[in-house]
């Protein structure tokens, strides 16, 4: 027991104690975000912000969007992962491959083609929004990429949409039709109405087929990267899996293709995703950089994948 009547070391330290304690509670706590407001997820893939820089961290840990759990990577954390968003009636969110394990050291690149419903005037003007050239450098240099596709964009290009989802190299998935944001804020993306989510999603995987793509994969790629649980709430019926990344390229609207490339070599880890897109107007020297990036992650050892090998991989 302390004698507070006379002055000792255990009573001076408690009195410190207690002093630390009272200034604690004095601190104003954080205020709260009001009641209703956004909680859009956002990850730089819309080429109007897409940059170089790193991403914010996120309150939960990781990094931008991106749980504890996920940050860590790995089957387990994946698993739990997917059986919180069944429990919760949300499509889950898949951001990168394990980090170890008999997959070794493998990363997929991934690309977006990109195209809004209201840009068919802009492609009869003679803006392209497909790059037929980077396309024909990854069968040359041997490289299995997945292709996030707008639906927009399959109908204007029904015949590239066609020969990609055909070629054994390459895996086709969703992209939303009209590439609007399911969350905002997102870059200044107008937003899909709420009530129309599941369909854009089902719409595009109906143009995918119409353009002859013969097994689209269940992948859906969020818009700016920019989702919520609502949004997840309405894919959860069409069966998809949310697919992000967390090796952002720096692509879009670039002028550098080394500049690119450091970008990716930089960040990529075993197991990455890394985002890309199939837009030369907007993403002019992405062939380049794949030039330099696919040698390089050879030399150092990787190989690569579709997004489906590694999702499978333990």
């Amino acid at each position: 027991m302390i004698d507070f009547r006379r002055p000792r070391p255990a009573r001076a330290a408690l009195v410190a104690l207690l002093a630390l304690f009272l200034a604690a509670c004095a601190q104003p706590s954080a205020p709260s975000a009001p009641a209703g407001a956004p909680a859009a997820r956002e990850h730089s893939d819309h080429p109007a912000a897409y940059g170089t820089g790193r991403p914010q961290k996120d309150p939960e840990g990781g990094t931008r969007g991106e749980s504890r759990d996920e940050a860590r990577g790995g089957a387990r954390a994946k698993a739990r992962g997917e059986a919180k968003a069944a429990r919760a009636g949300l499509a889950p969110v898949w951001r990168h491959g394990a980090r170890r394990g008999a997959a070794g050291k493998r990363v997929a690149l991934t690309f977006d083609a990109d195209m809004m419903a209201d840009q068919h005037d802009r492609a009869d003007a003679g803006e392209r929004f497909d790059n037929p050239g980077l396309i024909a450098a990854l069968r040359q240099l041997k490289v299995p990429a997945t292709v996030f596709m707008t639906g927009t964009w399959a109908a204007r290009y029904p015949g590239q949409a066609r020969a990609i989802g055909r070629d054994p190299l390459f895996e086709v998935a969703n992209h939303s039709y009209s590439h609007r944001a399911f969350a905002t804020p997102c870059y200044g993306l107008p937003e899909v109405d709420p009530g129309t989510m599941r369909a854009e999603v089902e719409r595009t995987f109906a143009e995918l087929r119409r353009a002859g793509v013969p097994a689209p994969v269940p992948y859906f790629r969020f818009p700016g990267g920019c989702y919520d649980d609502a949004a997840l709430r309405a894919l959860a019926p069409t069966g998809v899996t949310a697919v992000q990344w967390d090796v952002p390229s720096g692509d879009a609207f670039a002028t550098d293709p080394g500049a690119v490339a450091e970008e990716v070599l930089t960040r990529v880890r075993p197991g990455s995703v890394v985002v890309l897109h199939v837009t030369r107007s907007a993403a002019p020297v992405t062939e380049q950089a794949v030039r330099e990036i696919v040698p390089e992650l050879r030399r150092r050892g990787y190989g690569f994948a579709k997004v489906s090998e590694l999702m499978a991989a333990r």
